[in-house]
């Protein structure tokens, strides 16, 4: 079998990862498509993937029209080339139309329900593939699975910890950490949402300073203020730094959300609402918040207390037995399609299988 999967953001080559890996063991063959956003290129050479990078994104309107132009044809021409037998993606555009010209199936898996961009796939698509807790009812191409994306590669059956991350942050395993984590706000479903403000930030990095050492990772360059707080490690070592962090302040759901994941306390602070954050809510692992000065009053009340700072393993545990392994599921899915389709529709209980 050949599978071509396009990818949208950094964490999407960490969606896939453990999926294209168990597939190349089993002699199928995955190629990559990307953008360039942050780290996609180094991430998928440093995994040793087969890809070809379309360029860089654009940020304005016009230039988003214009490179769904231009990355819709640039899709077709790799999908000529490698033949895949599926396309799979999150909630790629590209990989859909490509699909639909190529007549093959397209699988997307979507945990975000950005509207505006499913309708621009979701035509084209054949599954949509969802986390049970999504609000969206995507009709009859919706197959809804109970774990979160972020599972697929920091479930235990994949992700160890390493704790040398402590000499890459420079810092003693003694010492406690903050990571934060702002967006740049230029996504289409970003138009008129927010985070932190400006007087906000400052305000954040004096809270946390004066108890924790900080680090930063930012879509956007960091004004020169901040830059010291930067972070400095290699783009796949995050989820090291995530996991040993006493506390995550994120902007964007992704790290919010593998941060609780991983048993970090950790606060979302958009008014951008994501399911998957608010589902590990009820685990009291991802704390949402639509506005930037009520999550500072919950950091103030968090840091003065060790309990919520310290590792949440029990928490941990109770999120990780009410979920499946995303990566199993998703190996049986698209290996035995178009028949998984038709059984998770009979049989949804199906997936416990993959626990």
């Amino acid at each position: 079998m050949k599978i071509l999967i396009d990818i949208g953001h950094p964490a999407h080559v960490h969606l896939f990862k453990n999926f294209a890996k168990e597939l190349i063991s089993h002699n199928h063959q995955v190629f990559f498509t990307c953008r360039e956003k942050e780290f996609e290129k180094y991430l998928l050479s440093s995994y040793g993937f087969s890809f070809k990078s379309f360029g860089k994104k654009y940020s304005s309107i016009p230039g988003k029209i214009f490179g769904m132009i231009e990355f819709d044809i640039k899709e077709f021409i790799s999908g000529l080339k490698f033949r895949p037998d599926i396309f799979l993606s999150h909630g790629s555009i590209y990989a859909a139309h490509a699909s639909f010209l190529l007549r093959k199936p397209h699988i997307s898996l979507e945990d975000s329900g950005n509207m505006e961009q499913i309708k621009l796939y979701q035509p084209f698509t054949k599954v949509i593939i969802t986390p049970d807790i999504l609000k969206e009812n995507l009709g009859d191409k919706q197959i809804r699975y109970r774990s979160f994306h972020e599972l697929a590669y920091l479930h235990p059956n994949y992700f160890i910890p390493d704790d040398s991350i402590y000499k890459d942050l420079k810092i003693s395993k003694k010492e406690k950490f903050c990571i934060i984590r702002f967006v740049s706000w230029k996504a289409t479903h970003d138009e008129g949402q927010k985070g932190f403000s400006n007087n906000d930030k400052e305000q954040l990095i004096k809270l946390l300073y004066d108890k924790m050492k900080v680090f930063i990772t930012s879509e956007s360059d960091l004004p020169v203020e901040l830059e010291k707080f930067k972070i400095r490690i290699p783009p796949e070592r995050i989820h090291d730094a995530l996991y040993y962090a006493s506390l995550v302040v994120s902007e964007g759901a992704t790290i919010a959300s593998e941060a609780g994941v991983l048993g970090t306390t950790s606060l979302y602070v958009s008014s951008i609402r994501r399911a998957y954050c608010e589902d590990q809510e009820r685990f009291n692992l991802v704390y949402n918040f639509q506005t930037s000065k009520s999550a500072l009053i919950k950091i103030s009340e968090i840091i003065n207390d060790d309990n919520k700072l310290s590792k949440q393993a029990e928490a941990r545990q109770s999120l990780l037995s009410s979920k499946i392994d995303t990566t199993a599921f998703l190996v049986w899915f698209i290996t035995t399609w178009p028949e998984s389709y038709w059984i998770m529709k009979e049989n949804p209980g199906y997936q416990e299988r993959f626990k």
